[in-house]
C-alpha cells in the first residue's frame, strides 16, 4: 500500500510540478502580447490550474494526509514537508487560482484599447510574485519527499 502511496504522490507531483512549467513556459513565450494573445494565454493557465495544478496537489495532499495519520509518518522531513504544501496549497486556492479570471477579465477588457490596461498589468506583476514565492517551497518539498533526509539527532541514531 505504502508503494501505491508513493506511485500516486509521484503522479501528483508529475501534474502539480508539470502545470507550473508550463504556466512559466507561455508566459514567458507571451509576455507582452497583445490583448487577443493574452486571452489565449490566461485560458490555456485557467484551464491547466483546473485539470494539472489543482488535481495533482490536491494527491499530493491526500497521499501526506495519509501518510501521516494513516502511517503514523511523523519525522522531521515529513513535517517540514507537511508545512510547505500548506504554504503552496494557501497560495494556489487563495492567491493565484482566483487571480486566473480577474486577469482573463482584464485582458478581455483590453481588447478595444489594443493594449493591455494598467490594471492588468499590475495583477499578472502580482500573480509573478506570487507565483515566484512558491519556488523555495516546492523545491524544499520535494527534496523532503525524495531524500527523507535525517533531520533530528534521534533520526539519525
Amino acid at each position: 500500500m505504502r508503494k501505491l502511496l508513493g506511485f500516486l504522490h509521484e503522479i501528483g507531483t508529475i501534474m502539480y510540478v508539470g502545470g507550473i512549467l508550463s504556466h512559466i513556459v507561455i508566459g514567458a513565450l507571451f509576455a507582452h502580447s497583445d490583448p487577443e494573445t493574452t486571452i489565449t494565454v490566461y485560458i490555456y493557465k485557467l484551464q491547466s490550474a483546473y485539470i494539472l495544478i489543482l488535481p495533482g496537489l490536491g494527491v499530493k495532499i491526500v497521499t501526506d494526509l495519509v501518510l501521516w495519520f494513516g502511517y503514523g509518518e511523523r519525522a522531521w522531513w515529513m513535517r517540514i514537508k507537511l508545512a510547505c504544501t500548506a504554504f503552496l496549497t494557501v497560495n494556489a486556492f487563495v492567491f493565484l487560482v482566483p487571480m486566473m479570471p480577474e486577469l482573463l477579465a482584464l485582458a478581455e477588457a483590453s481588447v478595444p484599447e489594443g493594449h493591455l490596461s494598467d490594471a492588468f498589468l499590475a495583477l499578472e506583476g502580482r500573480e509573478q510574485l506570487v507565483g515566484m514565492s512558491n519556488v523555495i517551497p516546492l523545491v524544499t518539498e520535494m527534496i523532503m519527499g525524495a531524500f527523507r533526509p535525517k533531520i533530528s539527532a534521534a533520526e539519525r541514531a
